[in-house]
């Protein structure tokens, strides 16, 4: 069933491949389904891969193969709420060492140029906590490419870094 409303993800023609990947690497994700060209088209053949329906972490998604014209960039990116630094490495781990890349303060692109933020919730609760805990939770993550939890609390308990 279509959702109401869902972000739709224009690939250059990995969408598949991409969705396999999501699939692979988060739990609560599945591929819905796959739709196919009826006939030959100015971009491809009948058959090729147009879309894939599919649930990501609970969320819809339409992922569609939609060429070159247009790319990922950091204005649209998907923030993902950890428990544990497991769970923040396991993330981190699979989108940057399966050809991503890292950036700062618990960002990363996929292989396929999506932007990723993997969050601890811990940081989220240190920053809501305001006053000079989120000062010295903020200071630290801005030196992080990866967050990391234990890090992040021996700056909170005053600790050098």
């Amino acid at each position: 069933m279509t959702a109401k409303i869902q972000p739709c993800l224009w690939f250059n023609m990995n969408a598949e491949e991409a969705a396999n990947f999501y699939a692979a690497t988060f739990p609560n994700t599945r591929i819905d389904a796959t739709h196919r060209a009826p006939e030959d088209y100015p971009a491809g053949k009948k058959g090729n891969v147009l879309t894939v329906e599919m649930t990501i972490l609970g969320m819809p998604f339409l992922l569609l193969n939609g060429g070159p014209q247009f790319t990922f960039d950091e204005a649209i990116s998907f923030q993902v709420a950890t428990e544990d630094q497991q769970e923040t490495d396991r993330y981190w781990n699979a989108i940057v060492g399966g050809g991503g890349q890292e950036s700062m303060c618990g960002w990363c692109k996929d292989r396929f140029g999506l932007s990723w933020q993997i969050t601890p919730k811990r940081l989220t609760q240190l920053m809501a906590a305001g006053g000079e805990t989120a000062h010295r939770a903020f200071t630290a993550m801005m030196d992080m490419k990866k967050i990391d939890i234990a890090a992040l609390d021996r700056a909170v308990g005053g600790v050098a870094k």
